[in-house]
């Protein structure tokens, strides 16, 4: 699976609440959205549509 998310960014969003970030957060974080985009692709299907819309999320 292709990498969904900046590790740069993940890590400036936490650096901004005065946190550290692990080296794997960004990796799984990613995992997460994929997982999340792919229920939402799933939903859209069910419904017979071929776009996936932010309320499938």
């Amino acid at each position: 699976m292709a990498d969904l998310v900046y590790k740069s960014r993940v890590k400036e969003l936490i650096s901004d609440k005065g946190l550290l970030c692990d080296s794997d957060l960004p990796a799984a974080a990613g995992d997460k959205l994929a997982a999340l985009l792919d229920e939402a692709a799933k939903r859209a299907q069910a419904n017979g549509r071929k776009t996936v819309r932010p309320e499938d999320l």
